[in-house]
């Protein structure tokens, strides 16, 4: 099939309720498909369903809150994200897809949110929001989504226990529901159900994550830039002159703290760098050393000079590489006695807009 051309859902196929515990047809008056990718309605494998290939399904003329989202998916052994946005609200939403290509790891699927357009799943990450999970290819495989206010569980091939219990990002409010294919690797859909009278969540337990100690709890971000204005480490002035500063953002999961918060990525607006800064006051001239990580690019300035840059962008250092954000880098702050700033030039792709950092011993130094 030629990925260019778009077969819009024209068939209708037989069911009963539109929202309760029967199956949503799958044509063009219950759902809208988006601008991008190819759509065909067929009876594939015993199941009247849609193949998705970079693109989305969203349900027509209603909202979700709280309740149950269910359907089908028949997975390949490649990589793709099969899965639902829940509560979708602009660029903001909940949701959680399936890895198909990673069956049986420990990142096997996810659970994130949607922060403006942005799925920061290199801050989301660990047991706390995947769980390792072995998939078929050649069979239905079963996700069922179980929401109810600001929590959520997932179920896989209709078992009775969930496989994973988690906390939601977003205040919960109502919103759109969209269903994803395969991405490149065009997936097939069928049977989704949705059910608001059904949210009731068992056995809810989270998994903690054990915070980092001593991490700068907060850092100022500036507003956003081109990456390109850094290339000339000699010429930084202007750039850092040039800012508009008061957005501020605090670590959070006990690991980074979370640009995209602030900023918006992609908005059209030219950029992809901010600023964020921390200001050190030091009774003496000395040597401290500094831990820091972030996603996906890096230029360390401190006091107006250019000290360090770094790259930790998905797959940027091998081909497995997820570029999760963690004190992975340090760098010596050679700080001058009285008031030393800062920035952290932070430049993102996709993945996660991050920034996190800690002293390896603050004696002598207070962090404003």
């Amino acid at each position: 099939m030629n990925p260019k051309i778009t077969i819009l859902l024209l068939c209708t196929f037989a069911s009963t309720m539109v929202w309760g515990q029967e199956i949503i047809p799958l044509d063009t008056s219950h759902w809208r498909t988006s601008r991008q990718g190819s759509f065909v309605v067929e009876n594939y494998k015993g199941k009247n369903a849609v193949y998705i290939k970079g693109g989305s399904i969203t349900l027509k003329n209603r909202t979700f809150l709280n309740g149950t989202i269910e359907f089908d998916v028949f997975l390949k052994e490649e990589q793709a994200f099969p899965g639902v946005y829940f509560r979708a609200v602009g660029r903001d939403a909940e949701q959680f897809f399936l890895r198909p290509h990673l069956s049986g790891k420990p990142d096997a699927n996810q659970a994130a949110p949607l922060i403006k357009g942005i799925t920061p799943w290199q801050l989301y990450f660990g047991p706390r929001y995947s769980f390792p999970y072995k998939y078929k290819y050649d069979d239905w495989t079963h996700v069922k989504v179980v929401v109810n206010g600001d929590r959520a569980q997932a179920f896989l091939d209709h078992s009775e226990k969930p496989h994973l219990s988690w906390d939601l990002y977003h205040p919960a409010q109502e919103g759109g529901l969209v269903i994803r294919g395969g991405g490149a690797s065009g997936m097939h859909i069928a049977d989704v159900i949705v059910d608001e009278n059904a949210s009731e969540l068992i056995d809810f337990k989270t998994i903690e994550r054990k915070p980092i100690e001593g991490l700068v709890r907060e850092w100022e971000v500036s507003d956003m830039f081109e990456e390109k204005l850094l290339a000339d480490p000699a010429n930084l002035a202007p750039t850092i002159e040039n800012r508009k500063w008061g957005r501020k953002i605090q670590v959070e999961e006990g690991t980074a703290a979370n640009i995209s918060r602030v900023q918006t990525l992609y908005d059209g607006t030219p950029g992809e760098t901010v600023f964020a800064r921390i200001n050190i006051t030091s009774d003496r001239d000395q040597i401290k050393l500094f831990h820091f990580g972030y996603s996906d690019r890096v230029v360390a300035i401190l006091n107006g000079k250019a000290i360090y840059k770094g790259q930790n962008q998905w797959r940027s250092r091998d081909y497995r590489y997820l570029g999760t954000v963690g004190l992975f880098d340090a760098v010596y702050l050679n700080l001058k006695r009285g008031d030393n700033t800062l920035l952290m030039a932070v430049s993102e792709n996709f993945g996660g807009w991050l920034i996190t950092g800690k002293f390896e011993d603050e004696s002598g130094i207070k962090i404003k």
